[in-house]
């Protein structure tokens, strides 16, 4: 029996026997100097920091270019750190998915401590310490898109981010303000230089993360919590810098197809769980092999040798190109497209959709109508990065992603990977926005898929959301079967530049959106039957 534990990892023939493979440093050692001088901390400790950049850390110990780990705080959902982290040593298990359906499989042991971001917990402490230390050269953050929201849909401060603002450094809750107040611990210590990298698909995620965290410290300085020193040191680049970034490498829920391969191994507690906020969780993350790390190379304290371990590093210009791309175009927004039609139509796979002639069509279309304002970053081409999307990374029946996963926050998702585009074309001279037609199809089928009903009309769940319960207010009174229920109940969203990035109605695209999303209501089918016309007539 093989256990994921330190003590486990010591029975090396059991797991090379197994086809799993080792890190190749001493673990503990390495743990060690990590608490001793930290050079990163990590704030979102679920499966994309684990199976990606927890991995090219341990390239870099494997290949002996660094003797550090990397530290992983979690300030959301705190049960990932009881559940993966503390029973199994901090240890995870790395499956990488071939389209042959074969695995490649290691145990990642870079992470050197996993700790709860909680101002009122046992590790706040240790995390105040971790950013006074003058070794710690970065913070990174992959909080999705919504760990960056400090307002709500009518654009009011949040109650959190109002409590935090009025609480000061010492109570922050939002990761904003945790971020900030950590800043501020380091600041008191003597200002030493650190770089805090967001790794989320955000367009411009860097910029996110600043004006999130000088929202809290500006607040702080009028109310008289921080000194304006703070925000002086915050401002100075040769101090603080906010790196941008790209990501992408999709790490979907844990699969219990290998769940149970890693069992007939002999891999004892491969359990998956799920914690209170709904996070699917276990010592193992499954994923594709694809991986892409962009960053803007603004490291006032050092950084460590990611290029080693296949990352690009360049200028802002350069990644903003790359983000563009690939949130804008390229790949995010031909995700969600794909979740919202998927999860309508029935679909519990990314790879079984792309088998389906009309959603493969629908995502061809929108990655065409995007093309025109993507500019080449000259790292990655766009047409070969679409091409591999859609003909090996999507269609990869062995990853087992989900529309419902990736429909998760579409409120959130919209105006980082369509509002950018819809943006850009507003710009252009020589292309007119109100000629978009499957962009604003996919809105349409986002709206009906908040009525939480499916194309056959039988009941389905809507994927989490902060803004759902607002959106479905709005939605009230219009009813599947009966497209007369739908008279102006759409203005609202549609006409919400928060969240397309524009005013639909002002782009020209806020009548052809409600026109698409009337059709969808006719009865059993509409949105199929719809979704065919739309594809014939625009051919």
């Amino acid at each position: 029996m093989l256990h994921l534990n330190i003590q486990g990892l010591k029975d090396r023939s059991a797991w090379e026997a197994a086809g799993i493979a080792l890190p190749r440093y001493d673990v503990e050692a390495m743990k060690a100097r990590t608490l001793q001088r930290p050079s990163w901390v990590h704030f979102g400790a679920g499966n994309i920091f684990r199976g990606f950049l927890a991995a090219a850390q341990q390239t870099l110990l494997n290949a002996g270019v660094t003797d550090t780990g990397i530290l992983a705080a979690e300030s959301f959902d705190f049960q990932i750190i009881d559940k993966v982290y503390e029973p199994y040593d901090e240890l995870s298990l790395l499956v990488r998915m071939h389209a042959d359906g074969s695995y490649d499989k290691e145990v990642v042991a870079s992470v050197a401590g996993g700790y709860k971001a909680d101002c009122a917990g046992p590790d706040w402490a240790r995390l105040v310490q971790v950013f006074q230390d003058p070794s710690l050269q970065l913070a990174s953050f992959t909080i999705t898109e919504k760990g960056y929201a400090l307002t709500d849909l009518a654009g009011e401060t949040l109650p959190v981010a109002r409590q935090d603002f009025a609480a000061g450094p010492d109570a922050p809750r939002h990761t904003m303000s945790i971020a900030a107040a950590l800043l501020y611990r380091r600041f008191q210590a003597g200002g030493h230089p650190i770089a805090l990298v967001s790794m989320d698909n955000c367009a411009q995620n860097g910029k996110k993360l600043r004006e999130g965290v000088f929202a809290a410290a500006e607040a702080w300085e009028r109310a008289g919590l921080v000194p304006a020193a703070f925000l002086a040191w915050l401002s100075d680049e040769k101090k603080v810098t906010f790196p941008w970034s790209m990501i992408d490498k999709i790490t979907p829920h844990p699969s219990e197809q290998v769940k149970k391969a890693l069992e007939d191994l002999g891999l004892q507690d491969m359990t998956i769980s799920r914690t209170n906020t709904g996070t699917l969780i276990a010592p193992f993350v499954n994923a594709e092999t694809t991986e892409y790390l962009v960053l803007e190379d603004a490291f006032p304290n050092g950084r460590p040798p990611l290029e080693r371990a296949g990352a690009y590093f360049t200028d802002r210009a350069t990644v903003e190109k790359a983000e563009k791309m690939k949130v804008g175009t390229c790949l995010n927004p031909l995700h969600t497209a794909l979740a919202v039609y998927g999860c309508l139509l029935g679909y519990t796979t990314i790879a079984a959709e792309m088998a389906d002639p009309d959603l493969r069509a629908l995502v061809e279309h929108i990655a065409a109508e995007g093309l025109p304002v993507v500019e080449d970053p000259g790292l990655l081409s766009p047409r070969k990065f679409i091409d591999e999307v859609l003909r090996q990374r999507f269609p990869n029946p062995a990853i087992p992603d989900t529309p419902q996963r990736i429909a998760a926050d579409t409120s959130q998702k919209l105006p980082v990977r369509y509002g950018g585009t819809l943006q850009r074309y507003t710009q252009r001279t020589d292309l007119a926005v109100s000629a978009l037609e499957y962009i604003p199809l996919v809105f349409a089928g986002w709206c009906r898929y908040l009525l939480g009903v499916d194309d056959a009309l039988r009941e389905m769940p809507v994927s989490p959301d902060p803004m759902a319960p607002a959106l479905q207010a709005l939605l009230a009174g219009v009813k599947v079967g009966t497209p007369e229920t739908c008279t102006d109940q759409l203005r609202p969203i549609l006409s919400n530049a928060a969240i397309f990035g524009v005013d639909l109605y002002q782009a020209g695209l806020g009548e052809k959106t409600e026109a698409a999303f009337r059709a969808m209501l006719a009865g059993p089918g509409a949105v199929r039957t719809t979704l065919r016309r739309y594809l014939s007539e625009r051919a």
